[in-house]
C-alpha cells in the first residue's frame, strides 16, 4: 500500500468565466492508502458532490503519491 493525496475542484467553462465565476475547491486535500494511483482516483471520484455530477467535464481530480 502507498500513501496518496488528492483534491477535487471545479473549473468554470468559458461562458461562466465571462460571468465572473471562479474555480471552486470541492474537496480539500485528503490522504488515502491505495495499492496504486488508479485506486486512489476511484476513492476520490466517490467524493464528488452530487450537484456536480452533471458537470463532470468541469470537475478535475488531482492525485499524487506522497
Amino acid at each position: 500500500m502507498k500513501l496518496f493525496q488528492y483534491a477535487i475542484f471545479w473549473l468554470p467553462n468559458e461562458e461562466e468565466s465571462k460571468q465572473g465565476q471562479k474555480a471552486k475547491m470541492l474537496v480539500e486535500v485528503k490522504s488515502v492508502l491505495a495499492a496504486e494511483e488508479k485506486g486512489a482516483l476511484i476513492m476520490a471520484s466517490r467524493e464528488i458532490p452530487e450537484q456536480y455530477l452533471n458537470q463532470l467535464d468541469q470537475v478535475q481530480i488531482v492525485c499524487r503519491p506522497f
